[in-house]
């Protein structure tokens, strides 16, 4: 979406309200993953992702004719998606809350050594590497959303702090305050429990049966290694301010393109009766 120029996207976006389904899907399209990596980020698995990222388009296709271009397109979705996910009450760790104090302890007097082989013959590396990812992913969980999402803004996406103050309806300054300290807290743990991002015992490899015992990854579902990397670009105006020097031990902050399952939902949803039924109301 960052390659059009802003005239490019008003005249598309008012072809996309106007009816025009072509217009619509190529709208939604530009912005779908960036919804999908918020959602996967703020909510923790691929699957719950999924769902929210369904429930965040449908609001955009339904509220497109009030983006009024008064800030850039992006910062607009992003603003309907962080609400959205902030209060999001269906996916497992609303559930299931996690803490940090759980994580550590988990770490530390988990019984890995009593766990049989349950690898089902894929390679461990492969296990070790879906196990990284997907445990660096559902950390987030040990934040409270709205840190959560501050994190998410400035350490993925690098977002500018005046709009992520806007997109989240705080300060630039607060906003720079919050996520230096959110920061810090997700380094100091990393670097007290992780082998991976910073000094502390936990190696994923010794931990990968635990894991797959615990339901925490599944030899026969892959979602993080089978994902395909993506290069999701924000329209921030200008790069993010380098607070601090966290930056080598998030370097799983990566983004991903949207499931096939997802692309497949909306190309589906704008073919369907549903569409009409929108779209006339």
């Amino acid at each position: 979406m960052d390659t059009k120029t802003n005239q490019e996207l008003s005249a598309l976006i008012g072809k996309a309200t106007a009816g025009d389904k072509a217009a619509l899907e190529t709208v939604l399209a530009g912005v779908q993953d960036l919804v999908f990596n918020l959602s996967l980020r703020m909510l923790g698995t691929f699957h719950d992702a999924e769902d929210a990222s369904q429930d965040i388009l449908l609001k955009v296709m339904t509220h497109l004719s009030s983006f009024k271009g008064e800030s850039a397109f992006t910062t607009w979705v992003f603003r309907i998606a962080a609400n959205h996910l902030k209060d999001y009450k269906k996916h497992m760790f609303a559930q299931f809350p996690l803490s940090f104090e759980f994580y550590g302890n988990d770490i530390r007097n988990g019984k890995i050594q009593d766990v049989p082989d349950l690898t089902q013959n894929v390679e461990r590396a492969i296990l070790a590497k879906e196990l990284k990812l997907s445990c660096t992913n559902v950390m987030l969980q040990c934040l409270d959303p709205e840190s959560r999402c501050i994190f998410i803004l400035g350490t993925m996406f690098r977002v500018d702090s005046r709009i992520a103050g806007d997109i989240l309806g705080i300060t630039p300054g607060a906003y720079r305050q919050r996520l230096s300290r959110v920061r810090k807290k997700m380094a100091d743990f990393l670097s007290e429990y992780c082998g991976e991002y910073g000094q502390g015992v936990c190696h994923c490899t010794g931990r990968v049966n635990y894991a797959i015992q615990n339901h925490r990854i599944a030899p026969d579902h892959l979602d993080f290694t089978a994902a395909k990397p993506s290069d999701t670009a924000v329209e921030v105006t200008a790069a993010m301010e380098e607070m601090d020097g966290y930056s080598q031990q998030f370097s799983f902050c990566r983004t991903y393109q949207s499931p096939e399952r997802l692309k497949k939902m909306l190309r589906d949803f704008l073919n369907g009766p549903a569409f009409s039924t929108i779209s006339e109301a």
